[in-house]
């Protein structure tokens, strides 16, 4: 569970400052799907930021899991982010002359992952977005499709709790864009996993369980869905993966 209690973030001093959040509170059911709706500086971005611990608010609470990461020193909140949040990004920031495994690989390696245990994470998840055939390759040379799939797999090589996706499919087409997008509403399904979509695309939005309306800083409003109740899949082992069946 995620509750975020009266967060102010303010950018720039005195004649130059801005606002960016404005006592924003909010809170977010384990296991459910979430799209965080608004304009272009709306805020909608910060708000993920410091939710997920890549920024600091200037007043306020985030907890997560009983616990206000605001009160934890860097290292503590590093950890934090390395054990519990998985990132995607649309514009992917995937290394390009990294291959597709090194780019997977890469954060696990930082976590201080043992070997044996870091290429059974790596390989599952390359598994699960289906570019294990890809292993190889230089990330440079994938479609756009393929490494937003490379994004996924890097964040969820960690099995996190929590994924935050910003803009996930803002740079593709519409028939990869669906694609992307059973991705990560499959893993929200059948892991249990908290997604949170940061997005300005309404129909994008529609699919989640709960959409928060952001606009100048502030919750506008708020839209929750009733869950259809869904049948637990049996628990896989570490190193297994769930195959999503996406086409190249």
């Amino acid at each position: 569970m995620i509750e975020v209690r009266n967060i102010t973030k303010t950018y720039g001093k005195k004649q130059n400052a801005f606002t960016a959040l404005d006592g924003v509170s909010l809170r977010i059911e384990e296991g459910s799907s979430v799209a965080i709706l608004g304009k272009s500086g709306s805020g909608k971005s910060t708000l993920m930021h410091v939710m997920s611990g890549l920024d600091r608010a200037d007043e306020g609470e985030v907890i997560v899991d009983g616990e206000n990461i605001l009160k934890l020193k860097q290292k503590a909140v590093d950890r934090f982010r390395a054990e519990k949040i998985g990132f995607i990004f649309q514009s992917f920031f995937v290394q390009g002359n990294e291959s597709v495994y090194d780019n997977v690989s890469m954060p696990l390696e930082i976590a201080n992952m043992p070997r044996g245990k870091r290429k059974a994470r790596v390989e599952a998840a390359l598994k699960a977005v289906e570019l294990d055939e890809k292993v190889t390759n230089k990330a440079k040379n994938l479609s756009g499709g393929q490494k937003q799939r490379l994004a996924i797999a890097r964040a969820i090589a960690n099995e996190p709790s929590i994924i935050f996706a910003d803009e996930p499919t803002g740079n593709l087409d519409s028939v990869t864009g669906a694609k992307v997008e059973d991705l990560l509403f499959g893993y929200n399904r059948n892991k249990g996993v908290t997604l949170i979509i940061v997005t300005h695309d309404p129909d994008l939005a529609e699919k989640c369980d709960m959409i928060v309306h952001v606009k100048d800083g502030r919750i506008e409003s708020t839209e929750q869905k009733e869950k259809p109740a869904i049948e637990k899949q049996p628990a896989q082992k570490t190193g297994e993966a769930q195959n999503w069946r996406v086409a190249a």
